[in-house]
């Protein structure tokens, strides 16, 4: 039985929290976090309650309001992606409660969508605060009348944590239309340069409208096998994860190169793993030329640090300098999605910066923890004409001024490092884990607190899930038989061991007769 640091963690944490689950469970009352002070006609803008001491279920997920709610949902709206209803009011840091009163310790938060958790004292304070409810209430069109203040709000927060070689950034509603203008960045870039600098000319302009070229020339841009970019069409052309992402919608004839596979452990497969790598920078290579022969000539390579909805697949650094070194050697682009590999989470603030590329990425797009969506770009990518890359509201204030909080608390903690830390510690964890059940657990893997495993089949990695969840801990799924673990930025070693211990009963449960 493996030993060290992480066990005796985990062990420690087991016995702790084995006391405290037993009276929390009996007291749920005592365990359940104070409501939010907004519910009150005075709000307390600091005293907010604390984490709950452990996970604490009353009822399996779903429970029965889970499952009444879900039944009236149901007779407006399609709700078969539904896990549960959430009590948000007194959900408290890595800790969500449901309707039902079960306490889980959230290691996927909202698809990875919470920085710093549920209900941080800072964001309530910001949301609290009068001086801010202007920006609440009144949510401009800002491509056309933005407020006073958005140049200074912009370059105090996303201009301070841009990716090194990028000074442009537009900001967006959501990931996918952070994609898909990123697209028409590229494509725009492109069509400049074939165009010499020169104007569009009275033809372009007219046949734009109808759609027909040469206003809308047959471009394309390649993506990966295993990619998930978002729902949008555009973002849906370059998605190739899951058949429900794309069953019955039709999409351009793009090029689709196959994504590395890995195999682990890395350090018993380097030259299995190099082959495969350079395998893919040959298909890569040759798409080009296929659709420059079709009369498709790719425009750019659009690609995840870490494929996430496809099974956390991970790539060398070599491979991203590649990619990189290909798509200019074509005179095209580099999209890179961090959408949801943005804002610290794999140890440095984007992914990218653990590729060592030779230059930024001409793209750069980012949503989730990062509250608003958008892409940084080049000055390349830079629109010249009004209403091309445009929407309504193009972004939200309020959510920049969020991200400005967040940022405070992101730098103030060194959360970016605590990321790198406590993603190591349980990475080990899972390690440690996958030697005790070789035949049950592998591939684990991680970049920070991008972690993720393996397991034999999708039913037996579901099973896991959901016994996992009626112990008290929420994970996610990905890929056909993967769970990964997507925890906020203030998710610490105890909480891992949490998780480990919890996971370990949970495999204890489901293999019974196994001795460890």
């Amino acid at each position: 039985m493996p030993s060290g640091a992480v066990r005796q963690a985990i062990r420690c944490v087991s016995s702790s929290l084995h006391s405290t689950t037993l009276r929390a469970q009996t007291t749920m009352a005592a365990a359940m976090p104070d409501p939010l002070p907004v519910r009150q006609k005075t709000p307390l803008v600091t005293e907010v309650g604390k984490e709950p001491p452990g996970p604490a279920m009353k009822t399996n997920v779903p429970g029965r309001e889970s499952l009444r709610l879900k039944a009236e949902l149901d007779k407006i709206q399609n709700t078969d992606a539904v896990h549960f209803f959430v009590d948000y009011a007194n959900s408290r840091g890595n800790y969500v409660v449901d309707v039902d009163g079960n306490i889980m310790l959230d290691v996927f938060t909202q698809i990875a969508s919470l920085p710093l958790g549920y209900n941080h004292p800072k964001l309530i304070a910001k949301m609290s605060n009068p001086d801010n409810m202007v920006t609440f209430i009144n949510r401009p069109a800002l491509g056309s009348f933005p407020p006073a203040d958005l140049v200074d709000k912009i370059r105090g927060t996303l201009m301070t944590v841009a990716p090194p070689g990028l000074q442009h950034v537009q900001t967006m509603a959501c990931g996918s239309c952070s994609i898909e203008h990123g697209q028409k960045a590229m494509f725009m870039a492109y069509m400049r340069r074939e165009r010499g600098g020169k104007p569009p000319t009275a033809e372009d302009l007219e046949t734009s409208i109808s759609g027909q070229a040469p206003g809308c020339p047959k471009l394309s841009i390649m993506s990966f096998n295993g990619a998930f970019h978002g729902r949008g069409m555009g973002a849906l052309a370059c998605s190739h994860a899951k058949w429900f992402h794309k069953l019955d919608f039709p999409v351009p004839d793009w090029p689709m190169a196959p994504f590395p596979k890995l195999r682990y452990p890395l350090e018993d497969f380097v030259r299995e793993n190099e082959q495969e790598e350079q395998f893919c920078l040959e298909q890569v290579e040759d798409l080009f030329e296929t659709y420059r022969q079709k009369g498709a000539p790719v425009v750019g390579i659009m690609c995840e640090p870490v494929q996430a909805e496809g099974g956390d697949n991970h790539a060398s650094p070599a491979f991203f300098q590649g990619l990189q070194d290909i798509a200019a050697k074509n005179n095209g682009y580099l999209l890179l999605d961090e959408v949801q590999t943005g804002c610290g989470v794999s140890g440095k603030f984007w992914a990218h910066e653990h590729f060592n590329l030779r230059e930024a990425p001409d793209v750069v797009t980012f949503a989730k923890k990062m509250l608003t969506g958008g892409f940084y770009y080049k000055q390349e990518q830079k629109a010249t004409e009004a209403y091309r890359i445009y929407n309504t509201w193009m972004g939200d204030p309020s959510k920049i001024m969020m991200l400005e909080e967040v940022l405070n608390v992101v730098h103030q903690n060194d959360l970016v490092n605590n990321a790198a830390d406590v993603g190591q510690f349980l990475l080990q964890g899972l390690l440690d884990l996958q030697k005790l059940y070789p035949g049950t657990m592998k591939n684990a893997r991680g970049l920070g607190t991008l972690v993720a495993v393996d397991f034999p089949t999708t039913a037996f990695r579901n099973s896991v899930v959901i016994t996992l969840r009626n112990k008290g801990v929420n994970a996610g799924t990905c890929g056909e038989a993967a769970m990964r673990l997507r925890p906020s930025l203030i998710f610490t070693k105890s909480h891992a061991s949490v998780f480990l211990t919890y996971l370990e009963a949970t495999l204890k449960d489901l293999i019974p007769g196994r001795k460890v």
